[in-house]
């Protein structure tokens, strides 16, 4: 458990050379960030899944009805699961692989990047409207920030 009370088990199903603890460390950053520490039930807990393309395909087309591989997909919990319990996020390491080469920053950069955009889906915010997406990569941004995470390429945010 962080220091600021968000749980977070990371599954590993792909090798990928980031730490648990790092992608930990930015999610409890992100906890820390105002708005989101206000939408945090008490003692919050998510599983943070680096996985394939396959399987972010195989989600994206079964719970979305998407046929198309993407980079992050989040899995609310609803009211009905454990207390606290906020839900899954699945994240692509190819995907991640990609965008950081595509964005010229560090692997380690982007997963945390796409880490938080989905801890901000789990809690409820959006990017369906130009005035959702301002606010939810401001708050991508506060966490990161939050994190210590500054090397992102230009034009990723």
């Amino acid at each position: 458990m962080s220091r600021l009370g968000l749980d977070v088990a990371v599954v590993r199903a792909v090798r990928a050379p980031v730490g648990a603890r790092y992608l930990r460390s930015v999610l409890a950053a992100t906890a820390g960030v105002p708005e989101v520490a206000a939408r945090l039930p008490a003692a919050p807990s998510l599983s943070l899944r680096l996985t394939g393309d396959r399987q972010l395909r195989r989600l994206n087309r079964e719970f979305l009805g998407e046929d198309s591989v993407t980079d992050v997909l989040s899995f609310p919990a609803g009211g009905d699961g454990e207390p606290g319990y906020l839900g899954d996020i699945a994240v692509s390491w190819p995907a991640v692989a990609r965008q950081a080469a595509e964005h010229g920053h560090p692997e380690a950069a982007e997963a945390a990047l796409l880490s938080v955009h989905g801890l901000l889906h789990l809690l409820g915010w959006d990017h369906a409207t130009p005035a959702q997406e301002r606010e939810m990569w401001r708050l991508t941004r506060a966490g990161l920030a939050a994190a210590g995470v500054s090397d992102l390429g230009p034009g990723r945010l």
